[in-house]
């Protein structure tokens, strides 16, 4: 091994470009801040209970197992993945359950419930959904875009599939059922993305859970990462935890070396970041003329909102509660306002139920259940809410108060344990600005090019995997932002 990186954080982002690099000959150290790996995919072990933070959602598997093949292994022999169905249930107040898959004569079944005439359109949408995927993700997912000149060249395909309008435009071209409508957009708010502003070419989502499923990893997104490190570790590199990073240090335009708060120094040939991008400026890079720039041009943009979750397990087994549960509130377009516009906490909520004891039992002991729900909250600009104080237990005993009038009766009765998260802790614990659960807010203008690059623009050996960097959040999302970052950093600098 001739050349060496560090890569700042041990994210699904951070692990994936840190197998990559090792996989190709460069010793690779990741150094965390945090006692775990994983991330945003921390977890904790209470009372028997497995707690994951997230994501829980696993889409496109060959993007995972590409990481072992680049080895030569298999990531069957480090990490179970097991098929989820239906993919979602989702439920309306008005007691409207619909469960959308893969199964085409199923979900066929379930679109005419809600009206027969969508049938035909959905099909129609789904043709513009594979188009959007090719384009949008085969092609350029794990493309890294430097420059104007290479967005130009995306532009007509953009175009062709109009990326001005946001997802929610574009299904409604294609279904007249309000409550489908909301079936078929609600998977941007999974990546940090309003559906009534974030570019239709992330309508390619249905396409990728269509052809790929949708997974859960046995025991928990956790095994995930361990999985990953495991395979890192295989492979010869170091995962230093516990540990964060408080200066990238330079010398001219090039990063030379990271020091730690426990005093630990290192120097490397390159550098990356796989931590929230106005962290990596503003904090990271205080020292240098570029960290100053960049942070003040971040500091403009449009950021995602956060998340309010509550982790509980719970006396009793609920079989007939889905792996994944969408329960919609009252207000679609309003809601939305208010999280991403107004920067309200509003009364009423669209909540998201993970069950993974649906799928593996042992994620809870013997006779009970884990579940969390969460509940997509304005970031800590917009609402200016004391999170840590009455208020949090306030909204997580209302969050509760709904769930169980609307899927789990007696729920409160049978509490064991539980416990919140809200976008006071994401900026604590992630040092995410604003408290931000998905980095930058993913709209067309902060897409592509236009999004912190893969590699930055004035240190030459620097370099960002990440939810912050193209092509943005949700695992398959930050995985291929790894490849794309590696490619870079295996080719050196210009």
């Amino acid at each position: 091994m001739t050349r060496s990186a560090i890569v700042i954080g041990a994210g699904f982002g951070g692990l994936a470009l840190a197998i990559r690099l090792q996989s190709s000959g460069v010793a690779t150290t990741i150094v965390e801040a945090r006692d775990k790996a994983g991330g945003r995919s921390y977890h904790w072990q209470r009372q028997g209970f497995t707690f994951d933070a997230g994501p829980t959602v696993i889409t496109d598997p060959p993007c995972l197992q590409e990481l072992w093949t680049l080895s030569g292994q298999e990531m069957a022999a480090d990490v179970t993945l097991d098929p989820v169905m239906p993919f979602y249930r989702l439920n309306w107040p008005d007691g409207t359950n619909f469960d959308y898959s893969n199964d085409e004569a199923a979900l066929n079944a379930e679109i005419a419930k809600l009206n027969p005439a969508d049938v035909a359109g959905y099909e129609k949408f789904l043709t513009y959904s594979k188009g959007v995927y090719e384009e949008g993700y085969v092609k350029l997912g794990s493309a890294a875009f430097l420059d104007f000149a290479s967005m130009i060249k995306a532009a007509p395909a953009l175009m062709k599939y109009q990326a001005w309008r946001s997802v929610y435009s574009i299904v409604s071209s294609y279904v007249q059922d309000e409550r489908l409508r909301q079936a078929l957009s609600f998977h941007t708010l999974l990546v940090g993305g309003n559906p009534m502003n974030t570019s239709s070419i992330y309508a390619l989502i249905h396409t990728i859970e269509k052809e790929g499923g949708v997974w859960f990893a046995r025991g928990g997104t956790n095994k995930l990462v361990a999985g990953m490190v495991a395979l890192f570790e295989r492979l010869g590199g170091t995962l230093r935890l516990a540990d964060p990073v408080t200066k990238i240090e330079t010398q001219g335009d090039r990063a030379t070396a990271v020091q730690t708060a426990s005093g630990w120094r290192a120097e490397a040939d390159m550098i990356a970041s796989n931590g929230d991008m106005m962290h990596n400026y503003a904090a990271l890079l205080s020292d240098h003329p570029r960290g100053k720039k960049a942070a003040k041009s971040l500091a403009r943009k449009r950021w995602s909102p956060s998340l309010f979750v509550v982790h509980f397990g719970v006396k009793g087994e609920y079989p007939d509660i889905a792996h994944h549960s969408i329960l919609f509130g009252p207000r679609y377009k309003g809601l939305l306002d208010d999280i991403y516009k107004n920067g309200v906490v509003p009364d009423d909520f669209s909540l998201y139920l993970h069950h993974p004891t649906a799928t593996d039992k042992a994620m809870a002991p013997g006779g009970y259940s884990t579940f969390y729900v969460l509940a997509p909250v304005a970031h800590l600009g917009k609402a200016k809410v004391d999170w840590d104080g009455a208020f949090g237990q306030q909204f997580a005993d209302a969050i509760l108060d709904e769930v169980e009038a609307r899927v789990l009766p007696g729920l409160k009765a049978n509490l064991a344990t539980s416990f919140h998260y809200t976008p006071a802790d994401f900026g604590r614990d992630l040092s995410a600005h604003l408290g931000s659960a998905f980095s930058l807010e993913p709209v067309l203008w902060q897409s592509a090019w236009f999004r912190a690059h893969n590699r930055d623009d004035v240190i030459s050996n620097l370099y960002f995997v990440g939810a912050g960097t193209h092509p943005g959040a949700g695992i398959p999302g930050v995985v291929g932002s790894a490849k794309a970052t590696a490619k870079l950093m295996l080719e050196g600098p210009e």
